[in-house]
């Protein structure tokens, strides 16, 4: 058997990656189509068990009672307790590896999807939601679990079943054999044709499905905007129309589901009623014994009930094939290149920038970035200001390649950044972003997760302490162990802000973003973490995108953009002596700034 572990991801599942859904579940099968043969011959030789308990019968009837052979009526009863033995425990070590094949085959597929979706495009994750996602990862891979668990194992039995009975018949007696199996081309027929419309239907059922865990994934992030702007019923009413979608098509499908199995009764049933007449009339005719009548009703139900049960595993396969379909889709994609780069760099960046003429265009055909050129030196701080969507945050996504500009050149220290592998310019970038995330662990995981060494209890709070935040957490019960709850939310919007930039100052990057960092703390907490920052950029080429004129105002190189182009550039005082948006501005939050000390003051003067 193939080797499992919890952590089991490195198995490529790449060439399962075809247009026949049938030859890809074989190619996914890889490593444990073994078990499943020795899966699919146990139940072959339980089935054969099954069978030659009917012969048994037979010669127990035609033999032992009839002709009074009352001596070797032991020999009958040891019989039966061997094959009952036979069946029942290669039945169980059939069970026990199709198990193993369908548990085995789908921790591989969940923890390669987890796995292939973290190294996916951004482009990719723009377009797709979360809740689409979850649902391949958790919906899809479960049916393809009970496609090898049930229906695939379950075709196996069957046909075991079905091939080794007929055989048995028509060892018992050709006519009846065949009388016996007039309805299976129709049963087959019938089962194709509700297959079709099935699959069409689950497929309906579960896109539906994935709209319903956008919606509530939304609405549980989003929590906290719900209760603020009273949308609970708005939310509610929201969720019931995408259910009721989701009843909907669930009906359709349980409609089209349900009406195969009137029909294959009917079928099944007048069979066997069929072959038990023929039988019987056989029977009292002489051309057959009684032994071999009641050989021959016993296995007729062997032949008949698989062949209905085969239709009934055909129509559920619908479900199993259009979820292997789903998740395929995703594995389809193709990854991000993380170690790839034409330059193999050994040490660490200088962190010389060169952005030529570069420009950027989103896959929904949204130019974000038109002729963009400036030059940074190592160390350098070049502040990016503008309106919202000038392109300042597209910008900073193209230095660790989270985006590839679609034309002109960016070069840093000399060579151009599609070079390098993007696994090692993330490495080197730091990035604290606007509306920042924590994981759902303690304070000290948080604060190390980007480093990819060890690091000491006095580099995590030196980086706290110059964030401003290691006072305050100290302050909690368990200081650095304090779990900070999903999304960090047992923080305030400006304790997660100086963790997050605490975690970038403890990976120590050669390049810093800050995207709009102070955006979430106090004035007194931002002046702290700017007079923090002051000293720790010094020898990082960084740069900040702010809003504000004041966070701005001490960077080496201004850029101001307006709809994806630098509109100017320059140092603080350079731009004041021009007419423009950064002259504009800063008059404008000055005013802003001092209307609004006037008006604290009046207030304090009551």
């Amino acid at each position: 058997m193939s080797s499992l572990s919890p952590t089991t991801t490195a198995y490529d599942l790449k060439h399962a990656v075809t247009s026949n859904r049938l030859e890809g579940l074989w190619r996914m099968m890889t490593g444990f189509r073994l078990p499943y043969l020795g899966a699919t011959v146990s139940l072959a030789i339980a089935a054969g068990a099954r069978a030659a308990e009917h012969f048994l019968l037979r010669y127990f009837v035609d033999q032992v009672l009839a002709q009074e052979l009352f001596q070797k009526l032991w020999l009958v009863v040891v019989g039966f307790v061997a094959l009952a033995a036979l069946e029942g425990g290669f039945s169980f070590l059939s069970g026990r590896l199709a198990a193993y094949t369908a548990e085995g085959i789908t921790l591989r597929l969940r923890n390669y999807l987890f796995d292939h979706i973290q190294r996916l495009s951004f482009t990719y994750h723009d377009h797709t939601s979360t809740g689409e996602l979850i649902e391949r990862c958790t919906s899809d891979v479960d049916a393809v679990r009970r496609f090898f668990a049930d229906q695939a194992i379950g075709v196996g039995r069957i046909l075991s079943l079905f091939g080794i009975s007929l055989a048995a018949l028509l060892r018992l007696n050709v006519r009846l054999a065949l009388l016996s199996v007039l309805a299976v081309p129709i049963l087959v027929l019938m089962s194709i044709f509700f297959f079709k419309r099935v699959s069409r239907a689950y497929e309906a059922m579960q896109e539906q499905e994935a709209v319903v865990s956008t919606t509530l994934q939304e609405n549980l992030t989003g929590m906290r905007v719900v209760r603020a702007f009273a949308r609970q019923d708005f939310e509610r009413a929201k969720f019931q129309r995408d259910s009721w979608e989701k009843f909907l098509r669930g009906r359709h499908f349980m409609t089209m589901h349900s009406l195969y199995w009137p029909i294959s009764d009917t079928l099944c049933g007048l069979q066997t009623l069929f072959g038990i007449a023929m039988g019987a009339r056989m029977a009292l005719s002489g051309t057959i014994s009684v032994g071999t009548y009641l050989a021959y009703t016993g296995l007729l139900i062997w032949v008949i009930w698989p062949i209905r049960n085969l239709g009934r595993l055909i129509v559920n396969m619908s479900s199993g094939l259009v979820s292997y379909q789903r998740v395929i889709e995703v594995i389809a994609q193709k990854r991000e290149p993380l170690t790839e780069g034409r330059y193999q760099p050994d040490g660490d960046v200088r962190g010389e920038l060169v952005f030529d003429r570069v420009c950027f265009t989103y896959a929904s055909g949204y130019r974000a970035l038109d002729e963009v050129s400036f030059r940074c030196q190592p160390g350098q701080i070049t502040a990016l200001l503008g309106s919202t969507g000038s392109g300042k945050t597209t910008l900073v996504s193209l230095l660790p390649r989270f985006y590839d500009y679609t034309s002109g050149s960016i070069t840093l220290d000399g060579v151009e950044l599609k070079d390098y592998p993007r696994h090692y310019l993330r490495r080197q970038i730091g990035i604290v972003e606007q509306e920042p995330f924590l994981f759902s662990r303690t304070i000290r995981e948080n604060l190390t997760y980007g480093v990819h060494r060890k690091v000491t209890e006095e580099e995590i709070e030196a980086a706290a302490r110059a964030a401003a935040i290691h006072d305050e957490i100290m302050q909690f019960p368990k200081g650095y162990d304090t779990l900070v709850g999903e999304r960090g939310v047992m923080l305030s919007g400006g304790q997660k802000q100086r963790v997050a930039i605490a975690r970038t100052l403890l990976k120590n990057p050669r390049i810093l973003i800050l995207d709009d960092a102070t955006s979430s703390v106090d004035v007194e907490t931002e002046h702290l973490i700017r007079q923090a920052l002051q000293h720790l950029m010094r020898g990082r080429t960084t740069f900040i995108i702010a809003h504000r004129i004041q966070s701005v105002m001490n960077a080496d190189l201004i850029l101001v953009f307006d709809r994806g182009r630098i509109v100017q550039m320059g140092t603080h005082e350079e731009l004041l002596q021009q007419e423009g948006i950064y002259r504009r501005i800063y008059e404008l939050q000055t005013r802003v700034d001092v209307e609004l000390e006037k008006e604290m003051a009046h207030v304090g003067v009551l």
